[in-house]
């Protein structure tokens, strides 16, 4: 799935993303909103890693999505 489809599909997708970084609020993840640059922001935030690090991540999970 392509972030444009996760975009679209947030409300949905969202608890997927909450599993996998469980440190992110529901709050967090209602700003967000799919949008993939805040995403990357609030995970490198709340884990403290690196830009790099939380890109990574981010890909992962984009990858991982269906």
């Amino acid at each position: 799935m392509n972030w444009d489809q996760i975009q679209g599909k947030w409300k949905q997708v969202k608890g997927q993303a909450q599993q996998k970084w469980g440190d992110l609020t529901e709050d967090d993840l209602d700003v967000i909103d799919g949008k993939r640059e805040e995403l990357v922001g609030k995970v490198q935030e709340r884990y403290g890693i690196a830009k790099d690090e939380a890109e990574r991540q981010v890909h992962d999970f984009e990858s991982s999505c269906r």
